[in-house]
């Protein structure tokens, strides 16, 4: 038996990246995996033909998180296919880095309806469908909230919201046994992350020499962490950002 024997767990976001690395995580430990996605169904699909191909269960569910509408859409057909929820990761997140002279307001709206409202609203409905004995929120934050790397003002701001969030929500539905927790990635192998670091060679090196394990991260490190955040090993952890960046501060 798996860690996440007998759990379902909803990874919003989940057709690409941290969220497909997770998902399959998820799935490898046992759990039955909702896979949300919003632009990438093939992603989605393959992701799921993973794990159903290991032996586990997955489904995939279309669905825009900002859109209240299709957020309890995405918990009605989770409700449908797998009867019950104990884990919700909030991955999905929208991004386009640039200095502050590229700043505009629909950029800022754009980010903070999925990045921030998106999760809140995934968050609000997953309350209402966890069990009595409680569940499991895993938010995916950023390094980038805490180092503040240039370029990704926006971004990082989305970020730093998704750590209050995690703060704030931790003492509120504890009384639930509802933790709450984060996990701040560093740069990633994924299509945010190489636009970031590995295209960019001089911002690369310059955030190689601040990692002491000196790589960029692969989804692969970060799916283990969120398998231990959703399981009963982590059962007296909340309101914790675990910082996963290869030492980067």
């Amino acid at each position: 038996m798996g860690k996440l024997t007998g759990k379902v767990a909803i990874v919003t976001g989940a057709s690409k990246g941290i969220g497909a690395g997770i998902a399959k995580g998820m799935g490898a430990a046992g759990a039955a995996v909702v896979v949300n996605y919003f632009s990438s169904k093939e992603g989605a699909d393959l992701v799921v033909a993973d794990i159903v191909g290991s032996g586990g269960k997955a489904v995939a569910i279309h669905g825009d998180i900002s859109n209240a509408v299709d957020v309890r859409r995405l918990f009605s057909e989770t409700q449908e296919t797998f009867g019950s929820l104990d884990v919700l990761v909030n991955n999905a997140a929208v991004y386009k880095f640039g200095p502050l002279a590229s700043v505009t307001e629909d950029e800022v709206r754009r980010q903070f309806n999925t990045n921030v409202l998106g999760a809140l609203l995934v968050t609000q409905e997953a309350v209402r469908h966890f069990p009595p004995h409680g569940g499991s929120i895993i938010n995916i934050g950023l390094v980038a909230s805490i180092v503040a790397n240039p370029m990704t003002v926006i971004y990082a701001a989305t970020k730093g919201a998704l750590d209050s969030i995690t703060h704030v929500l931790a003492k509120e539905l504890g009384p639930g046994n509802i933790r709450v927790n984060s996990i701040s990635p560093g740069v990633t192998e994924t299509d945010g992350g190489k636009a970031l670091g590995p295209r960019n060679p001089e911002f690369a090196r310059q955030i190689l020499s601040q990692t002491p394990l000196g790589r960029f991260a692969n989804p692969t490190d970060i799916a283990p962490i969120a398998v231990f955040l959703a399981s009963d090993d982590s059962a007296w952890l909340t309101g914790e950002i675990l910082v996963a960046s290869g030492g980067m501060r």
